[in-house]
C-alpha cells in the first residue's frame, strides 16, 4: 500500500504548530511586554529582549540539543516522560533570568511575566508526571491573558489563534482535546492572574 503522505489539513497544523509554538510565542511576549514598558520615560523598549533569551532561547537550545544527540525524538517532545527534564531546565533557566533582570533594573512589567511564565512552567512541570497538557495551549492562552491585561479586550481578537492552535495540537495528536482545553485553562489563569498582580 502506497503511503500518500500527509493531508493538507496535517500541513497546514504543521505549520500552524511551528509558528504558534511555546518559544516562539513566549519570545515575542517578552518583546512586546518589554516594548510596553518602555513607553514609560527613562524606560528601554529592550527589556524583553534578556528575558526572551533566558525563558525562550536558552531553553529551545537545550531541547535542540537534545534532538541532535538523541536523547529527545523531536522539538514538541511528544513523549510526557521525556518532558520533565527540559521543563526543569527551562524552570532553571528562567529562574536565573529573573534574577539577572532584578539585579539589572528590568522594569516591572517584564518581571511580572517571567514570574507567571515560571509559575506556569512549574504547573506544567508537576502535571507532567501524571499527564500531558499541552503546552502550546498553555503558552498561547497565557499570552493572550497577558496582552488582555495590558492592552484591555481588543487584545481578544487574538482568541481564534488560541483556538487554532489548539485545533493543530489536536490535528496532528500530539494531544487530545481534553488536554488542550486544560492547558489553555490553566496558562489563562495563572498568566491572567499573577500578572496582572505583578505589574
Amino acid at each position: 500500500m502506497i503511503n500518500a503522505g500527509p493531508t493538507v489539513s496535517e500541513r497546514i497544523a504543521r505549520i500552524v504548530s511551528e509558528v504558534l509554538a511555546p518559544a516562539v510565542l513566549v519570545a515575542a511576549l517578552l518583546v512586546t511586554v518589554g516594548w510596553h514598558a518602555g513607553e514609560e520615560p527613562g524606560v528601554s523598549r529592550w527589556w524583553g529582549l534578556p528575558g526572551a533569551i533566558f525563558a525562550a532561547v536558552i531553553p529551545l537550545g537545550y531541547v535542540l540539543h537534545g534532538v541532535r544527540t538523541g536523547r529527545l525524538t523531536d522539538h514538541h517532545i511528544p513523549d510526557r516522560a521525556a518532558r520533565r527534564l527540559p521543563l526543569l531546565f527551562g524552570i532553571a533557566s528562567l529562574g536565573a533570568g529573573l534574577i539577572v533582570l532584578v539585579l539589572l533594573g528590568a522594569p516591572r512589567e517584564v518581571l511580572a511575566l517571567l514570574v507567571a511564565g515560571g509559575s506556569g512552567l512549574v504547573i506544567f512541570a508537576l502535571v507532567t508526571h501524571w499527564w500531558k497538557m499541552s503546552i502550546h495551549a498553555g503558552v498561547a492562552a497565557g499570552a493572550l491573558a497577558t496582552l488582555t491585561a495590558i492592552y484591555g479586550p481588543v487584545a481578544l481578537l487574538g482568541a481564534p489563534l488560541v483556538v487554532l492552535g489548539g485545533w493543530a495540537r489536536v490535528r496532528l495528536t500530539a494531544h487530545t482535546p481534553a488536554q488542550v482545553v486544560v492547558g489553555a485553562l490553566a496558562g489563562a489563569l495563572v498568566a491572567g492572574t499573577i500578572f496582572p498582580a505583578l505589574r
